[in-house]
């Protein structure tokens, strides 16, 4: 700025200056004379202190003339409580940011002129009561197709929309829809940033599936995996009910998948039993609240839940008063009087999840639940007596597990609860699944070929020489050009074969012979892998050549020269074929359905864990860098190929394990890699089994040699990591503590599970005369085992006792009156 100020200030010299008629900050302070307009383009603009003075002087409004509204944004971070506006924005009309900007300032008081500026409009009052907003739009269900006359049996309820039942064995599938968009109150029930369908909403589809079938009561009811619901797609749901048992006891589950991936992966979310029989908890409201009971301040209770991660809306704002007697909880919950079309009324329930849901909420209030969200995770013994309720009177005793009755305002019971396990809600924010980017990714699959593989009569075929040898007075129909690229590597093979590409695409006597380039070992596909690297390339230019002359050219892929000809007649609808163990296949494309696929670290050790121990979708593949630390000892180093998966797993990982779990995985199989300096027995290269702490991983560090032993030779690693605990505990459990002997009468009970099989096979190798239980459709696995047809009865009832008398020795996995 130096060189221009002596000409400026000449210039500002000719300028008259007077008193400003509105007070002016200078910006780089003084008096404003003409010297200052001189000493301003020199010195800082200190426009900080500036605003901050305006400030002080209680301006709260400020005005941006100037091109842009460069300056506003500074504004906003100096004055935070003033309201700032631009006159004009770049690349925006200029007459509605103008107007844009007076309006801003007459919604905070300022005076505007609106007659001058729009001198043909005028002004209207307001009303002089607040807006009463209502909805009028009918709240949106499940859809509307015809069930019956596709069918099925139509089912009247908000989130399930159809039945049908197997004529075949009685088994049932009931089928809806879930979604925000047209169910807005599940938008209501947010947990770590995501709309989490509740737990509650999972007992009312199981409830609902129950009536359809004539079952009254849940069982049982276990939700093993969260429900994300995306912001815009819909979700098909299915709950699934068993054949019923002779009891009338149906295995009940529920599924989900994305509505628009019909060929999609289903996931499991929720397992469980129904039955029949409802049974009611008493609940006595003739006094209410109860005596002897304390009032509980709700104030604040959402704002402290949604700062734990846990965000209600107004449907599941139903907590209207809360009593505490020691360890007992009473509360009325009940839906708002207005649901302004987000959700079905409270009738078209059997019971509002929302409500429900309420009622659970009033268990933050426990002091040993003070600042956890807990949300439903199994129940059992569940009865609804009475569908629509929209307010309850509830009681409920416990902390994580509970035991609940609920009323109607009338003391009318409405649903009974035997038990209730909660869990911490998730801490990590959950994540719907990316179903518009998987649906977006497709792999290459090969299923069988629709089409018979037996050879074309008439047709002739040759073996392509060079392509001068086939120019004849009638060439071949197909021509096979043999291709083996193991010794020239893939630039000198595509080469070559590009060569004989352009000399048939120049050669006009071919053009009704086709071209088959005939590889082997070029194509992964069908559990084999690419054994010539070099054909692969060659795969990769035919297919362009192909695109760009369809019709000219074809690619097979073969295990064996017999392949050629089964693979020959698909070769007239498909452009390439695969041949493996005699069967042709073709090339489709499939979707890449995973997604929950675990990415390990891109190098060193990994092991399976968890990143938020309370929810399945916390699982990750870790970096494991103590797998990689010196050996010590008779440690030994092991690369793991199979690790059992055992019920202590998945505790873990659900933050149920009691004390402190440890890492997952406690057996695996894998071959040695590195021994420690004390061991003796095992070396590297070892196939090995046994326990092996934090086994969930591509590498473990065992403790110690001896509790590894060499795996047989004709088990798979499958095999091989299963076998180790639960054989040791059956074997514990039969030798050293119940000291079994030939002829002992020995109950296994659950003999289906994984320690129940093996100590089936061990009693019997130990002499003993084996009894077992297990649920009816598991009886198969106990007579492949040996057990006597009078030697089984059902594992969900006690009638075990007369039907085997009594015995010597009990195995018992189960709990409750079956110790």
């Amino acid at each position: 700025m130096d060189p221009m100020l002596a000409e400026f200030a000449q210039a500002v010299a000719r300028v008259e200056f007077a008193e400003p008629s509105i007070p002016v900050i200078a910006t780089a302070g003084g008096a404003l004379n003409r010297e200052y307009w001189v000493r301003q383009v020199r010195e800082p603009v200190r426009f900080a202190d500036a605003v901050a003075a305006l400030g002080e002087a209680g301006v709260t409004r400020v005005v941006e003339l100037g091109p842009d509204g460069s300056l506003t944004a500074a504004v906003g971070e100096i004055l935070p409580d003033a309201v700032a506006v631009p006159v004009l924005r770049r690349d925006r009309d200029e007459e509605q940011t103008a107007l844009r900007a007076l309006a801003a300032l007459h919604v905070t008081g300022a005076p505007v002129d609106w007659a001058a500026f729009l001198p043909a409009a005028s002004v209207v009052d307001l009303p002089t009561y607040p807006f009463q907003r209502e909805r009028f739009w009918p709240a949106a269900g499940t859809s509307g197709t015809d069930a019956a006359g596709l069918g099925l049996v139509p089912v009247d309820h908000p989130l399930l929309g159809a039945a049908v039942l197997s004529a075949e064995d009685g088994a049932a599938l009931v089928t809806g829809r879930l979604s925000v968009a047209t169910q807005p109150w599940l938008a209501d029930h947010v947990v770590g940033g995501a709309v989490l369908f509740p737990g509650t909403g999972f007992l009312e589809l199981v409830l609902r599936a129950a009536d359809q079938v004539g079952c009254d009561r849940v069982e049982d009811l276990t939700i093993a995996v969260p429900l994300v619901l995306p912001e815009r797609e819909q979700v098909a749901v299915q709950v699934s009910l068993g054949v019923p048992d002779d009891a009338g006891r149906r295995e009940v589950r529920v599924y989900s998948r994305p509505a628009h991936l019909v060929d999609g992966e289903w996931t499991r979310h929720a397992t469980g039993l129904l039955g029949s029989g409802e049974r009611v908890s008493a609940l006595d409201t003739t006094q209410w609240p109860p005596p002897d009971t304390t009032p509980v301040d709700l104030d604040g209770h959402y704002a402290r839940l949604e700062a734990n991660g846990l965000r209600y809306g107004p449907v599941f704002r139903g907590l209207r008063q809360v009593w505490r007697r020691g360890e007992e909880i009473f509360a009325e919950v009940a839906l708002p009087e207005r649901l302004d079309g987000r959700s079905q009324e409270a009738g078209a329930f059997g019971l509002h999840p929302a409500l429900l849901d309420a009622a659970l909420q009033a268990s933050a209030f426990l002091a040993a639940n003070e600042g956890r969200n807990l949300m439903p995770f199994s129940w059992r013994g569940v009865s609804l007596h009475a569908a629509g309720a929209s307010a309850l009177r509830v009681h409920w005793t416990g902390a994580e597990e509970i035991t609940l009755a609920a009323v109607d305002p009338a003391g009318a019971p409405v649903i009974s609860v035997e038990a209730l396990t909660l869990r911490p809600a998730p801490a990590q924010p959950a994540t719907a699944p990316d179903t518009a980017l998987r649906d977006a990714l497709f792999r290459v699959d090969w299923p069988i070929a629709p089409t018979a593989t037996a050879p074309v009569p008439g047709r002739t075929v040759a073996v392509l020489d060079t392509v001068a040898g086939l120019l004849t007075d009638q060439p071949p129909e197909i021509a096979l050009l043999p291709v083996v690229g193991h010794k020239d590597g893939p630039t000198a093979t595509t080469a070559r074969v590009l060569d004989v590409l352009h000399e048939w695409l120049a050669e006009p006597r071919l053009t009704d012979t086709r071209l088959v380039v005939v590889t082997r070992g070029a194509v992964a596909g069908v559990d084999s892998p690419v054994t010539d690297l070099a054909a692969s390339a060659v795969w990769g230019l035919v297919r362009s050549a192909q695109s760009e002359h369809p019709g000219r050219f074809a690619l097979v892929d073969v295990e064996s020269d017999e392949d050629v000809a089964l693979a020959l007649p698909v070769l007239d609808d498909e452009p390439q074929v695969i041949v493996r163990e005699g069967v042709a296949r073709v090339a489709r494309l499939a979707r890449v359905l995973g997604g929950g696929e675990l990415v390990p670290p891109p190098e060193g050790p990994w092991r399976l864990d968890t990143r938020d121990r309370g929810s399945l979708d916390g699982l990750a593949l870790l970096p494991s860098p103590e797998a990689a630390e010196p050996l010590r000892g008779a440690q030994v180093r092991l690369r793991v190929t199979a690790a059992g998966l055992n019920f202590r797993d998945v505790l873990t990982a659900l933050g149920m394990y009691p004390g402190e779990p440890g890492a997952l995985g406690a057996e695996a199989a894998g071959v040695v890699l590195e021994v420690g300096p004390d061991a003796a027995a095992l070396r590297p290269g070892d196939r090995v089994m046994g326990i092996v702490p934090g086994g969930m991983g591509s590498v473990a560090v065992v403790p110690d040699e001896r509790v590894l032993v060499k795996a047989p030779a004709g088990w798979s690693d499958e095999t091989a990591a299963s076998i180790p605990l639960v054989f040791l505990t059956a074997l514990y459990a039969l030798t050293d503590l119940g000291q079994v002997r030939p002829g002992d009468r020995v109950l296994v009970h659950a003999g289906a599970g994984g320690v129940g099989m093996a100590a089936i096979q061990l009693a019997h190798h130990l002499g003993a005369e084996v009894f077992a239980t297990a649920g009816e459709s598991k009886w198969e696995t106990l007579r492949s085992l040996g057990v006597a047809e009078d030697h089984i009865a059902s594992s969900r009832t006690l009638e075990f006792e007369q039907v085997f008398g009594a015995v010597d020795v009990v195995l018992n996995s189960l709990a409750g009156e079956f110790v």
